[in-house]
């Protein structure tokens, strides 16, 4: 796969089917995410892949508690405007990620797979999220779809119990991808321009160019 398609390509797929990830892809996906950067090449990083439906079944609720948690919190005021304006462009579009979150919430344990990230002294997750996010491209590379969540920490240690990890030893949940073959397409996502969101040298300073369609799209 061209290196542009992965990187333009790979955005949250969380509608997927149950077939299992096959053994041989999910190894080249691990071996993916080992090779990317890691801070002082400590690689305090350790990753487990879940697909015991056991587990699954248990991690489904927790999620859910967390999703809703999410809507009350962080996310409260967004999403209560967005149902009051449901005809603006940007309540267009928080209706749609809430739709797909829900989904998410609503069958989190019949994803086939889960892909977790633990770190150990990464504070910053300057190591452990370049190393997620390389077994996301890995992922779409196989024609994969993943999705990376945080929320499940708000249970605190509920998850590292249930998986049996050694907290007391400094090991820290850092994300749970949950991967499986997605029954949508592909796309480019929709973003704001990198012109409104880049500087150059000062703070407000313009970038020095512009770019209102994506740069590359699947016809190059």
């Amino acid at each position: 796969m061209d290196l542009h398609e992965a990187l333009y390509t790979t955005r949250a797929m969380r509608r997927v089917k149950p077939d299992p990830v096959p053994m041989d892809v999910q190894a080249r996906i691990l071996d993916a995410a080992i090779r990317a950067p890691s801070g002082g090449n400590t690689q305090n990083w350790r990753f487990m892949m879940v697909d015991d439906p056991n587990i699954r079944a248990r991690l489904g609720p927790l999620y859910r508690d967390c999703i809703d948690q999410l809507w009350q919190t962080v996310y409260k005021d967004r999403v209560e405007s967005a149902r009051a304006n449901p005809d603006e462009p940007e309540s267009k579009a928080t209706n749609a990620m809430v739709s797909s979150v829900e989904h998410a919430a609503d069958n989190f344990s019949d994803y086939p797979l889960f892909l977790f990230g633990f770190a150990n002294g990464d504070r910053s997750g300057g190591s452990i999220f370049p190393s997620i996010w390389s077994a996301q491209l890995a992922a779409r590379a196989e024609g994969v779809g993943s999705s990376l969540t945080t929320v499940l920490a708000y249970k605190g240690d509920a998850v590292p119990e249930l998986l049996g990890v050694p907290v007391a030893d400094g090991w820290k949940m850092a994300a749970c991808v949950p991967m499986g073959y997605p029954t949508g397409r592909w796309g480019v996502a929709k973003r704001n321009p990198v012109h409104e969101v880049a500087y150059r040298n000062q703070w407000g300073n313009e970038i020095g160019f512009t770019a209102d369609e994506p740069l590359w799209s699947p016809q190059d």
